[in-house]
């Protein structure tokens, strides 16, 4: 994923933002051809900035595989070169310390020479080979959440219940379409109406998942799913870059009644409010991203706000499951 940028191949005729397709697809799984699950020997490379790389590291946290996958993280800043790429600066020498690089476009080309594409992140690499095997963001955290189960935590949660994982598919395939890549299609539309129909979808939808949210805590009622991850990933991010730099600006998250205090709930379990770097966001999102004109960088003024204190205030949000626990255990 390229949290603030776009080629110009994934602009269609009318303005419109079409994201490039995963190129590394090959699942997790014990069939042949899947890749092996085996602890200590992949690296999930992510950046604080990105959403869909939020999610896989929020689902890693909560089941407790950070000792099985170890965890690689880029600059929230891009660096400055001919195509778009994500930066290990972070790491002492400005390098990965386990896989050797200094830009993630490297693993990508050492994995496939030909390879043209955006180097994206969430990506998951065998460091036995030093290759990618994985990028696929969409099923990543499923795949987290089902067949790396032999590696979860004592009394891990189940965030993919079986009995629900149709329903849960379903609306995660809205989700991504209409608000986790419909902030982008605002934020990377070349015409007004294209602009203007991605804007008018995306608050529809968030209307929708407000109203769904005032009579139940969580999407699917009183426990946490892998839905709620990744609508998460979107909200969390809305007032502070989507609001301004995607011009998602009918009104921020903090004025919808019901998905304020779903965030504020979401925020404050142990895993996603933990694992939210505000600050690597309003860095990429404000003086990074390729949208913000070159006038915003050149100056490298940052935004001072918006107040973030309220996602600490109470939610009272358990009132609507009577439940303690937030999770369905196995």
């Amino acid at each position: 994923m390229s949290s603030g940028s776009s080629s110009a191949s994934e602009i269609k005729a009318d303005g419109s933002f079409n994201r490039q397709v995963n190129r590394f697809t090959t699942p997790f799984g014990p069939n042949r051809g899947d890749l092996p699950v085996e602890a200590g020997r992949y690296r999930l490379l992510w950046s604080a900035v990105c959403p869909w790389a939020h999610r896989s590291v929020i689902v890693r946290r909560i089941l407790g595989l950070e000792d099985a996958i170890s965890l690689g993280t880029a600059s929230p800043m891009r660096p400055k070169l001919p195509h778009v790429d994500w930066e290990f600066s972070l790491d002492d020498g400005g390098m990965d310390p386990v896989l050797g690089i200094q830009y993630m476009s490297e693993i990508y080309k050492q994995t496939e020479p030909e390879y043209s594409g955006r180097p994206t992140v969430p990506v998951v690499v065998d460091v036995k080979k030093k290759k990618v095997v994985n990028n696929d963001y969409f099923k990543l955290t499923n795949y987290l959440e089902t067949v790396w189960a032999p590696f979860h935590k004592a009394n891990a949660p189940d965030l993919y219940p079986e009995n629900l994982r149709e329903e849960i598919d379903q609306l995660n395939d809205i989700i991504f379409h209409d608000v986790n890549n419909g902030v982008y299609k605002c934020g990377f539309a070349q015409s007004q109406e294209a602009y203007e129909l991605a804007y008018d979808t995306l608050f529809s939808r968030l209307d929708e998942l407000d109203q769904r949210l005032s009579d139940r805590r969580f999407l699917f009622g009183d426990y946490i799913t892998d839905s709620d991850v990744r609508l998460y990933a979107t909200l969390v991010r809305f007032d502070t870059a989507y609001y301004t730099a995607f011009k998602a600006n009918r009104n921020r998250i903090v004025d919808f009644p019901n998905l304020w205090g779903y965030l504020r709930d979401l925020y404050q379990t142990p895993g996603f409010g933990d694992t939210t770097d505000f600050h690597a966001i309003k860095v990429h999102y404000h003086l990074s991203n390729h949208i913000a004109s070159d006038d915003q960088k050149s100056y490298n003024i940052l935004p001072k706000g918006p107040d973030l204190t309220g996602l600490h205030s109470a939610h009272n949000r358990e009132v609507l499951s009577g439940k303690i626990h937030t999770f369905i255990m196995k």
